[in-house]
């Protein structure tokens, strides 16, 4: 019987990466995160206990693996610009990642962050994250995936660094699926949470299109904070309106749920009723690609936090599927950087 491929879950949250890997049959031998309530969801639902502080995993007992996974905290790493290698990450959670790949060698790395990690303390940290792969015998590749470019109605950007022993990920290769707009995933029950019409304000129609990104702003929230207003007939809505009072049609996409939120204020203009609610959590966790059976935190506000804070599911089964698919685990398998790898490479980090 073949064996099968293995993975360790780092920084694993609630376990967004995990579901992706495991839908491609890979093998989670280890899990860690220093967060307590996460800890209690994600053993409830893989029934195994997660390891703490990653600072002290024992590297003698860490079964073996063919990936590592992180979805690492962004942190700035203090350089003097003339070192090499993972030595310019002392003092942060990624030189502790990067002790685990210098020990255990595995195939592949797949790390994941927010989008303006690239541009993280003038790009440096990026950069310093390339180079200590690369000393450590790694090719590395990253790039910006988007969850609506997965089958996920949400217009969230996250950068995903790849780094393999033998052979190089190509991003090109992965499957795109467009999502559809966020009312095919929504609820029907009754049972929401409406504002009453005094508490929105919708902008008149002729202000309302649809942005790049597939969201369509039609309304806010009636804020006495916000009196003034940007233009005649919009004497609650300014500039800097926080993103929570924010009203989105749900003929668009929705924005990028925070990691910040933990009351759920994600309101939507449901087209078909003309009223306005707050997604609820089981739609939050169905926009990023968690299964219905999956069991969330018994604090509320822990719900919330905690999915947005988590992996677009779809964008991690699909790079678990092309790491098999391009033989990146085959020892036998070798190639070169391609002319766009070095294009994205220099476009982001020169």
């Amino acid at each position: 019987m073949k064996e099968s491929l293995k993975f360790i879950d780092l920084f694993c949250g609630i376990g967004g990466f995990r579901i992706g890997f495991e839908k491609n049959g890979f093998e989670c031998v280890f899990s860690a995160d220093n967060n307590k309530n996460c800890q209690k969801v994600y053993s409830k639902n893989f029934k195994e206990e997660v390891h703490g502080d990653i600072k002290t995993i024992n590297l003698d007992t860490l079964p073996k693996f063919d990936v590592l996974t992180a979805g690492f905290p962004c942190q700035p790493f203090s350089i003097s610009g003339h070192k090499k290698g993972f030595e310019d990450t002392r003092g942060t959670l990624f030189f502790d990642i990067c002790k685990i790949i210098e020990n255990k060698k595995p195939k592949v790395v797949v790390l994941e962050n927010v989008k303006h990690f690239i541009n993280h303390d003038k790009k440096r940290t990026l950069k310093t994250v390339i180079k200590s792969l690369e000393s450590l015998g790694y090719n590395v590749v990253f790039k910006l995936l988007n969850a609506i470019n997965f089958g996920l109605p949400q217009n969230r950007e996250r950068i995903f660094i790849i780094a393999s022993k033998k052979g190089v990920f190509d991003f090109n290769l992965l499957k795109s699926k467009k999502s559809k707009k966020l009312k095919d995933f929504l609820d029907s029950d009754e049972n929401f949470d409406y504002l009453k019409n005094k508490e929105f304000t919708l902008i008149e129609k002729r202000y309302v299109k649809e942005q790049d990104s597939g969201l369509i702003f039609v309304g806010y929230r009636n804020k006495n904070g916000f009196k003034k207003g940007i233009r005649e007939g919009t004497k609650h809505l300014n500039r800097v309106h926080r993103q929570p009072n924010r009203i989105y049609s749900t003929n668009g996409y929705h924005p990028t749920l925070p990691s910040q939120e933990s009351a759920g204020r994600f309101f939507i203009f449901d087209e078909n009723k003309k009223k306005v609610r707050k997604l609820s959590v089981d739609e939050c966790y169905r926009i990023m690609g968690f299964p219905k059976n999956f069991l969330k935190s018994e604090k509320p506000g822990e719900r919330y936090k905690q999915i947005g804070n988590s992996v677009a599911v779809n964008v991690v089964e699909e790079i678990a599927k092309q790491i098999i698919l391009q033989k990146l685990l085959d020892d036998k398998h070798v190639h070169k950087y391609d002319v766009l790898d070095k294009m994205i490479y220099q476009d982001h980090v020169a």
